[in-house]
């Protein structure tokens, strides 16, 4: 029974090192958002990290400067739950069957 247990253990501590470096690596993966047809796009990283905001000429009417910041929101968002959508499946292989929140 203690075999099986140190045997357990170590299976845990292999498991817990390889989501460590899963996790990390998510900082060097990105995604982006876009809105407007692509006038705002916005990138993140795994870490839910915003990274770049590129803004096309023509999204930018100083009249209207309401529609730019909603457009940057929405992009902001997507961009965000994409960052999600990554981190789950990286992680999700870890915690099959666990049910365990990130």
């Amino acid at each position: 029974m203690k075999g099986n247990m140190n045997n357990m253990m170590k299976q845990m501590q292999k498991m817990q090192k390889k989501m460590m470096q899963a996790q990390e690596e998510l900082k060097d993966e990105f995604v982006e958002g876009t809105a407007g047809g692509g006038v705002v796009t916005v990138k993140c990283n795994g870490h839910k990290e915003v990274t770049e905001v590129l803004i096309k000429e023509e999204a930018v009417d100083p009249d209207d400067v309401d529609m730019l910041q909603d457009l940057v929101l929405a992009a902001v968002n997507e961009a965000l739950k994409k960052a999600d959508e990554l981190t789950n499946s990286r992680m999700g292989q870890f915690t099959k069957g666990m049910n365990l929140p990130f």
